[in-house]
This record gives C-alpha cells, structure tokens and sequence, in this order.
C-alpha cells in the first residue's frame, strides 16, 4: 500500500503565490517560505474586515482510540469537497507538535489523498512558529529568575512561581527539576519543570489573540507568580510583554499552504486540546472567514474536549458563530469502544458496533446541546463491511436523527467526501442557520466557576458530580472572589474517555470526576482545571516513531507518518 509520505512526494504543487491569488492576496502581502508556504500579513487581513464572513464548519470527532479516526484527514477532505462542489472553501488546521511527530501518534497534515502540502514542512519545523512560542515563554522564565537574582524587587516568593520553561518535545525527564544549582553566580536553587510549548499559556495566547496589540495586552496578564502575602505577579510587572511580542511578530502572521489537490489552507497555531484548548488561531480562522464561503477547520481529540473548548471558549472569546459540525467516526474505532481488542478490529462485528455506538450518540447529543446540527462522517477503512456501514447510518437516522454519510477521501481524495459536502452544506444554509441564533454556549458566563466545571462533567461526560480537596475548593473560591468568575473552563484530561479513566471507554455514566488542581491563566482569558491523571509534559512510548525516522540515500526523510 502506497503511504501518505509517498503520495505527498508524487504531487504536483502550485506555487504559493499562485494559490494565494486565488484567495486575492497580492504577492506583497505574501512572504514566502520557500516554493509552497507563506505568511500572509497581518496588515493585509486588517483590510478585509468589511467583509462578510463566510461559514464555519467544525469537524470533531467521536472519544479516540488505538484504531484512529482521522480527524484531520476529514477535514482535508471536506474542505477539497467543497470546492469540488462550486464553494469557495478554505481549510484551518493547527500546526503539527514535534512531541507527538517523533513519539507515538506521528504526523498531522491528513493522510492519503486528502492531506495538506508540503507534509514534510509542516510536521517538522514548518515556519518556525512553535520555535518562537517556546523562545518567548523561555524569555519570560530567564527574566524571572534574573529578577529574583538581582534583588527580588517585586518580592516574588520563590516557592510559589507559576511559570515554568517549555520545550516542543516529549520529555518526561523534565517534569520536574530543580534549577540555578552550581554556586551563587548561577542564581537560588528551586524547584522547576517543563510543559511541552503546546502547553504553553503563551501558545493560548498566540491562538486566540486578534492582533499584535491584543497580543501584547494578553502577554502581559499572565501571572508569572505570587509574592509572599499571595499578590499575583505578572509578565508586564517584568517589563516582559514588548520584547515577547517581537519574538512573536513574524509568527502570528498566519501560513498559507495548499491541499494535495491545490485547494487553500491556513496551518497555523497548535494548542493540545487534551491540556489546552485545541484549537487553530483565531487570526487564521478569521482570515478564512473573510477569504472564503466556507471554512472548515478541526478541534483536537474528541467532541468531549476540542469541541466543547472551540465552542465555550474560542467561540464566546472570538465571536464566532459555527454552522454545523461534521462528527468523525470509524467502525474500527466503535468496535473498539464496543469492547474489542485491537487484533480483533478486522473481522465483522455487528454486536461490539451497536455498543461502541453509545460513545457516538453521547457525542452527537452533546453537539446537539450546543444549538449545532451535525452530520456523522463514517471514515471508511477496507476491514469495514456494508452491514457495518449501515448499521451506523440506520442508527443514526433512526435513533439520533441524524444523517450518516460514509466517506473515502483517503484512498479518493474530494470524490469520496462529495456527499458529505452537499449534506454539510445543506445544514450550514438552510434559512435557520444563518442568522447563528441557535449556537449557544454550555453555560452563561455569570455562572461560578465550580458550576461550571460541574455543568462541563455532569452534561457532558456523564458525571455524577465533580471532587476536589479543600486546597482546590479553596482556589476556585479565591478566583472567583478575585473577579475571575466569568471566565470560561478549560478543562485537562484524558481523551480516551468521558471520564479520567483512559481504560473506561464507550460511554460511561454516574462516575466522579475528581479536579486535581485548578489554575489561573489570565493572558488566555480561562481558568485550567486538571482532572485525574493528566500532565502537561507527555513522555516517549518504548518504542518512540522517532526510532523509524531518518533520511534515506536521496536525502529524502522516511519513517515520517
């Protein structure tokens, strides 16, 4: 079978400036890196602010498994669907992590003949955003401790500082250190750690900022510590918020590449939406709104944690208002929340499917909460068979009152997924979408943030209730005094299930979900709340992908997925 690397290397690319005048963007409103990337700038996209928007389209996905479910493939697909169809569509996606590129899930640019272009670019260093994110947190950090060196004038209690370095790499070595070790010159010795850069609060910030002025603005409020009577301390009581924003500058300008089959997509930005809040930029997100009819972009990791962030907290902070959401389901997949083993998902079975599909119909109640219509996009693999795709779709039509389109962009590119783009578009134009009045929030902004988070686990994941010891109680009490209480929640926690359990899958109910920590990120604008084992630092599998990657004899990467 041909891989996705393979196929990437066997198309014929445009030039960048050729598909960025087909959105209109003049060639010096374009920087280019290379033949087929380039930022488009910033003050150009000021200029289209006058303009309509056009329709936002989510694809999320059911809980993930071992089996995959392709997300970002869909979204590619449909994308090139619609322009196939006669609309004027672009695609928005976030910018693939190096962690999980060289450790266990691999690349994130699609996969087949719906992937976008180049896919070695993109996954490795691309244009150099993830770089700057990381150079400006690691500022931010060396000017904290260079301040407490040189005599602690805002009084920093070294016990409490909350901002720690950040690495784009899968490192659990770095979890937790102690730094400044090595003699006086080198500073006081404390504890420390490492979060992966898509971690980051500075990488929160860059996605949801509007401009380079709201971009400073956000950088400067976010709390970098604590003095000894509990006073937060923040980056702009460090003078740190100007010399961040130009290491910033160039990077949030969005990048423009293309699809295998030439159509245009925005890569840009790339919170994890399993300790963040998964989503691309709102400035790439924007600028297809303006550029496009349609833009179809993604939320990471299930409905449970991408979409419920994309619509409670990219949606509420940005003012977007989403047409209609595509749900991304395997019959592998369900089968395996139905109970099968992974070496078991090959073979026809109708009984694991009808249990694996409580986790589907949990998802699209959910997104039916949220005042959205949803299509369920089967993402068909060569083990399925008919009784298995029908199954689904008589399930969904029948008990969830929703369409069930089975698509083959992988192995067919935008001829697979042409039906699910006529249904999208269907939904995303009927007379009831288009004034956005049905898109609602989960919960009003007034309401406390316990409440919140309990609204989150009991109408979402199927909680009874939500636990915390009195240390976390106490923060949520202190943050909502504080003036914080019409923040959103952004909730950290495993994306293998509705719960915190990774191993309980399908759809459980009347479990606990216990909050192991809550804190405050100000210059994002939401309040974190940790749950059950989660970490913001992932490690390497035993056998990383990193160990297959390399170049080959014509210097071309392999093992690169």
């Amino acid at each position: 079978m041909t891989t996705d690397i393979e196929i990437a290397r066997a198309a014929s690319l445009k030039p960048i400036h050729a598909v960025a005048a087909g959105l209109g963007i003049p060639a010096d409103a374009l920087s280019p890196y290379g033949h087929h990337v380039g930022k488009v700038a910033l003050s150009h996209l000021a200029g289209l602010s006058e303009r309509p928007d056009g329709r936002l389209i989510l694809v999320t996905a059911i809980s993930p498994t071992p089996a995959g479910e392709g997300k970002t493939t869909t979204t590619v697909g449909l994308g090139d669907a619609f322009n196939r169809i006669g609309k004027k569509a672009i695609i928005c996606l976030r910018e693939p992590s190096l962690g999980p590129c060289f450790g266990v899930k691999g690349g994130a640019a699609g996969g087949g003949h719906a992937q976008v272009m180049p896919m070695e670019q993109i996954n490795l260093h691309f244009t150099g955003d993830f770089h700057a994110i990381s150079a400006a947190h690691n500022l931010l950090a060396a000017m904290v401790d260079n301040h407490i060196y040189w005599g602690n004038g805002l009084g920093f209690d070294t016990r409490r500082i909350a901002w720690r370095r950040a690495i784009d790499m899968n490192d659990r070595s770095l979890r937790a250190i102690v730094s400044s070790l090595g003699g006086a010159a080198n500073g006081y010795p404390r504890e420390d750690g490492f979060d992966i850069t898509v971690a980051s609060e500075v990488m929160a910030v860059f996605c949801l900022a509007r401009d380079l002025e709201d971009l400073e603005q956000r950088l400067g409020a976010m709390i970098v510590g604590y003095s000894r009577d509990k006073r937060p301390i923040l980056a702009r009581d460090l003078k740190a918020a100007g010399a961040m924003t130009v290491l910033l500058k160039d990077a949030l300008a969005p990048n423009l590449v293309q699809t295998l089959e030439g159509n245009p997509a925005f890569v840009h930005g790339g919170p994890f939406a399993n300790i963040a809040h998964g989503c691309n930029s709102v400035i790439a997100t924007r600028a297809g709104l303006k550029l496009g009819d349609y833009v179809v972009t993604e939320a990471g990791f299930g409905a449970d944690l991408g979409a419920e962030k994309f619509f409670n907290i990219k949606c509420r902070k940005a003012g977007l208002v989403p047409s209609a959401a595509v749900l991304v389901a395997t019959v592998r997949a369900l089968k395996m929340h139905g109970g099968l083993a992974r070496d078991e998902l090959g073979r026809e079975d109708l009984a694991a499917l009808a249990t694996g599909l409580a986790n589907l119909r949990r998802h699209v109640e959910n997104i039916r909460s949220f005042g959205v219509p949803s299509v369920v996009a089967i993402n068909a693999f060569g083990s399925d068979s008919q009784a298995e795709h029908q199954a689904i779709q008589s399930y969904c039509r029948n008990e969830l009152g929703v369409e069930a389109v089975v698509c083959r962009h992988w192995a067919e590119g935008s001829a697979g997924t042409e039906e699910l783009a006529i249904k999208v578009a269907q939904l995303a134009e009927a007379p009831q979408a288009l004034d956005g009045r049905r898109f609602r929030p989960l919960y009003p902004a007034e309401m406390p943030l316990w409440d919140k988070m309990r609204t989150i686990a009991t109408r979402l994941y199927g909680a009874s209730d939500i636990i915390a010891d009195q240390k976390v109680r106490s923060e949520f009490k202190r943050l909502q005094a504080a003036g914080y209480g019409d923040l959103p929640i952004c909730v950290a926690k495993t994306q293998y299930s509705f719960s915190t359990d990774p191993s309980l899958r399908g759809a459980p109910v009347d479990h606990v979900v216990p909050v192991r920590e809550v804190s405050l990120s100000a210059g994002a604008g939401f309040v974190v709340a940790i749950c059950g084992d989660i970490m913001r630092m992932p490690g390497l599998p035993k056998s990383p992908s990193a160990e297959q990657i390399g170049l080959n004899a014509a210097g071309e990467v392999v093992g690169l997925f």
